[in-house]
């Protein structure tokens, strides 16, 4: 491990873990005034082991940490935060954003993998900005969705935090670009059911009408309409952004597109 940027990264923040628990630990024994020989002996944890934990020099095991915290009295809880988004794409996801990619018009100026950091962390998958207006469009790619409505917030929230990428606001035209959401759906039976069965829920978070969308990406004259949701249909080796909505898609969702 440590041959790839990814993993180096993993590497770092495994060590910074080790010496965040560390530090934790020091904290609680010096506060309880607990021997690391009288702790092990209660837990059934060698007492070198443990040093070397306080040293930050080896990781501690999930068992080995619940059975510190109950020795000492302390509870103990993980919870994963939302930072910069997935590093490990899958390949449909890629292939949805090269036929988005396939299908721009020149006056979009495209960006992959934006990352934002206040208020919010994370990683935009792409960012189009109208070479004319300088208008922005966030697109999220999912060639699966779950957890409807925490996705929509998270792309919401990462959208209003373009302001601070790097660069920004990659421009010289003197305005405050418009921001709108662009959700970039893969074309298969789950996801038509899905976007069928909540119309409201979606109709609220992309209002603008899909084929609107797709022309605008397509063509250098028709203004972009506002956040919408386009579909890209994946079939072996062929990848395509549709016209409009699928036929199974529809439901009450947007009568005014169709595929």
């Amino acid at each position: 491990m440590g041959e790839t940027r990814l993993q180096r990264e993993i590497l770092g923040r495994q060590r910074d873990l080790r010496r965040a628990v560390a530090a934790e630990l020091r904290r609680v024994l010096a506060t309880e005034h607990v021997s690391l020989r009288a702790l092990g002996a209660a837990i059934g944890v060698d007492p070198s082991h443990l040093s070397r934990v306080l040293a930050g020099d080896h990781a501690i095991s999930h068992d080995a940490l619940v059975a510190v915290a109950t020795g000492l009295g302390y509870d103990v809880s993980v919870r994963l935060f939302e930072s910069t988004g997935p590093r490990v794409r899958d390949r449909i996801q890629v292939r949805m954003d090269e036929a988005l990619l396939d299908a721009l018009s020149p006056r979009w100026a495209p960006r992959l993998e934006v990352a934002v950091y206040r208020p919010v962390r994370g990683v935009i998958d792409v960012v189009l900005q109208d070479r004319e207006t300088a208008d922005l469009v966030a697109g999220e790619s999912h060639s699966a969705l779950s957890a409807v409505e925490q996705q929509i917030r998270w792309a919401g929230q990462k959208a209003d935090a373009l302001d601070s990428a790097r660069g920004w606001p990659w421009t010289e035209v003197p305005c405050t670009p418009r921001v709108s959401s662009l959700l970039i759906l893969r074309s298969c039976a789950a996801n038509h059911a899905l976007v069928a069965t909540l119309p409201l829920t979606f109709r609220a978070a992309y209002p603008e009408a899909t084929d609107a969308a797709v022309t605008a990406l397509r063509g250098s004259r028709t203004p972009w309409p506002g956040s919408a949701i386009v579909w890209v249909l994946v079939d072996g080796a062929r990848t395509r952004l549709l016209d409009g909505v699928p036929r199974a898609a529809r439901g009450s969702f947007d009568r005014r597109s169709a595929a």
